[in-house]
């Protein structure tokens, strides 16, 4: 792992329209904040749950996306239940430092982000370019609200870092659900990669810029 004292917040580049449906692009050159975190076996340990959460949340989306686009309804109700607990986790995290109504504000923020993302794989599954347009458009919003709430509670998280980020992460969840229908597997595999090196990249800047703020709590 590399060292906490530098983790940065890599921002999306622009969001474009594909031919097929709308996608969002990123691009990792733009360093647009660094976090000086204490280097602890605490920000260590924050790290590590973080980057578990994050990529539990791309795992079990992406689950529910295959599982849904394959038919089998029963498999993706039940990948749906373990998105649904992780998002749960990932917002019982910031309790210790922001309280419970912070942790039910980011709970309610992750379902409306889940929610945009199975509105757009249940448009695709029904070929809507309508409906997916609509679900691209409440992504969109999504991220824009989570990045206020995470930039409104913590000065080390701007705006238009983390909504770069989010924007970022949706367009990966909007390529694979394409790539997916499209049955393009080998592709799949390489946007999974990005994906999850996306998540790794969010939850480090996300523990750095905690420890930062509070660090009495990482000493």
């Amino acid at each position: 792992m590399k060292s906490l004292q530098r983790i940065f917040i890599v921002a999306a580049a622009a969001a474009f329209i594909a031919p097929a449906a709308p996608a969002l692009a990123h691009a990792d050159h733009m360093v647009v904040a660094q976090a000086a975190a204490p280097a602890t076996a605490k920000t260590t340990e924050t790290v590590a749950a973080l980057r578990d959460l994050w990529l539990g949340h791309a795992f079990w989306v992406r689950n529910v996306s295959l599982e849904t686009l394959a038919g089998n309804k029963a498999a993706a109700a039940a990948a749906e239940k373990q998105v649904v607990a992780n998002a749960r986790q990932i917002a019982d995290a910031i309790v210790p430092f922001y309280g419970k109504e912070a942790g039910d504000k980011l709970f309610g923020l992750l379902a409306a982000h889940y929610g945009a993302v199975k509105d757009y794989l249940n448009a695709t599954s029904a070929g809507s370019k309508a409906k997916q347009d609509a679900a691209y458009n409440k992504l969109v919003a999504n991220a824009g609200d989570i990045a206020k709430f995470l930039s409104g509670a913590n000065p080390n998280l701007p705006y238009d870092a983390v909504n770069g980020l989010l924007l970022a992460h949706g367009g990966h969840h909007v390529k694979q659900i394409q790539e997916l229908k499209g049955k393009k597997y080998a592709e799949e595999a390489q946007t999974w990669e990005e994906m999850k090196k996306h998540m790794y990249v969010i939850a480090d800047a996300l523990a750095g810029a905690i420890a930062k703020q509070f660090p009495a709590k990482f000493s």
